[in-house]
């Protein structure tokens, strides 16, 4: 469940790394309290990753990897459709009054580019983090409103919960490489 260059693992290692901090963050909107000890963990581990992948990535940032010409503007475009999806999501949301709704559609669109650039990069482990991301979007809101829990707390932790685990695994093979 790799990809062909150590290179684009530890990168995908770090920038999954961040993102775990930056969803654990926005987890600590309106959190119930006894989470808040759990979401300031997990975006200090999102960090302590993304230190290992930062250092193993000035390491390695010579090594082979998958991206070129065609792969990075492909790669691009899926960057700028995904950003151009979440912005407009926002702002129709926030227009029809749903903001509570912002973060479920930004991590459902998050959930879904993964797909096309784990095709793109070759790195199985992308499908398997975009799988988790888009159903913890999907869940968000019935689970949420069942448990009377807020939307982004509860969007927010599973978000950090399975990129913390897509970084630990794509860093964890990058060190046993």
């Amino acid at each position: 469940m790799t990809a062909d260059h150590l290179r684009d693992v530890v990168m995908t290692g770090a920038i999954f790394a961040l993102a775990t901090a930056v969803w654990f963050g926005w987890a600590l909107e309106h959190p119930p309290r006894s989470w808040r000890p759990w979401l300031f963990a997990g975006v200090g581990l999102g960090y302590a990753l993304l230190a290992v992948g930062i250092v193993l990535a000035v390491r390695h940032w010579h090594d082979g990897t998958v991206f070129d010409a065609a792969t990075g503007k492909r790669t691009g475009v899926v960057v700028g459709v995904e950003f151009a999806a979440c912005g407009i999501g926002a702002a129709v949301l926030a227009i029809r009054r749903r903001r509570e709704l912002i973060p479920v559609w930004i991590a459902f669109v998050v959930g879904v580019h993964f797909f096309p650039l784990a095709a793109i990069i070759g790195y199985p482990l992308i499908y398997a983090v975009g799988a988790a991301t888009t159903a913890v979007a999907l869940a968000a809101v019935p689970v949420a409103r069942r448990r009377t829990l807020p939307v982004s707390a509860l969007n927010g932790a599973g978000m950090g919960l399975a990129l913390l685990l897509g970084s630990t695994v794509a860093l964890t093979t990058a060190l046993l490489w």
